[in-house]
């Protein structure tokens, strides 16, 4: 088990999401940054479907009452394993009674942690992904105890993993046009794809909103199917990129897509990140 000493600011058991529940209502949920999730996995030999604490700006503070073995991976949030820091990216393993904590945010913006096996919580709708309304709580909370498997990780000297985390930093959003870009006239395909735009303080799991505005003048459409990277304008002028969370269904013009990557990269920004949209030909 793994007691849950301190939460952190926003911390939550996340997996690949459920995916076959849109119909219903349910988002898709899962890691806001699949490939540090799918790489915190691998590096344990996990299956890439096992869940993983996602950790938002500031981590918590984890005691182990059984052995096992971790990996951290996405943001650098400063890790230590009993007070030693510990580096992202590494099978290390863990005792009994061992505590590891994260401090001050290095680079990025949410961090992964793994555990040999995967965490064992509530598996609800195929998947263990934390979400309002669909598990029993949407965040850890202080004295949660979180099941896990008692083992140690054992090297294959045979494997080794090196991840490029340059898409961390990469202020290039790549994107697909939306159902809607067609309806965009010359000067609004300009704003979008010429000007840098900033993460705004409304930035969640749910969506992205970005400061700065582009003219509009197109008609709201029937609330149609909206996907994680989903872009819309609004009647304001203002762009939202649907995120993880994402509802199913929206009534604003879709006017961009983020490719998988994209999201990921998305998915590593805060509030007064730059960004600039480039067209997938």
């Amino acid at each position: 088990m793994v007691r849950v000493l301190h939460p952190g600011f926003y911390t939550s058991i996340q997996d690949l999401g459920r995916k076959d529940y849109q119909h219903l209502g349910v988002p898709i949920s899962g890691a806001m940054d699949l490939e540090a999730a799918k790489i915190a996995n691998a590096i344990l030999g996990n299956n890439e479907h096992c869940a993983v604490l996602e950790m938002t700006m500031v981590g918590p503070k984890l005691e182990f009452t059984c052995n096992s073995a971790v990996s951290v991976t996405g943001a650098n949030l400063s890790p230590t394993l009993n007070g030693v820091r510990i580096n992202n990216y590494l099978a290390i393993n863990v005792n009994k009674g061992d505590v590891i904590e994260f401090g001050s945010l290095k680079k990025g913006f949410r961090s992964y942690l793994a555990v040999s096996g995967g965490f064992q919580t509530a598996f609800v709708l195929n998947s263990r992904s934390m979400y309002k309304g669909v598990t029993q709580t949407p965040l850890l909370q202080k004295g949660d105890m979180l099941a896990i498997e008692s083992k140690n990780y054992v090297s294959n000297k045979n494997a080794s993993i090196k991840p490029n985390t340059d898409y961390i930093e990469n202020h290039i959003i790549q994107v697909y046009k939306g159902p809607e870009f067609y309806k965009l006239n010359a000067i609004q395909i300009s704003s979008l794809f010429d000007k840098d735009f900033t993460i705004a303080k409304e930035n969640n799991r749910m969506a992205y909103q970005l400061n700065e505005l582009i003219e509009n003048n197109l008609k709201d459409i029937i609330t149609s199917l909206v996907l994680p990277g989903t872009v819309q304008l609004t009647p304001s002028g203002k762009l939202i990129v649907l995120m993880r969370d994402c509802q199913t269904t929206g009534g604003y013009p879709r006017i961009l897509q983020l490719s998988v990557v994209s999201i990921n990269n998305l998915a590593q920004k805060f509030t007064g990140n730059k960004i600039k949209f480039r067209l997938i030909s």
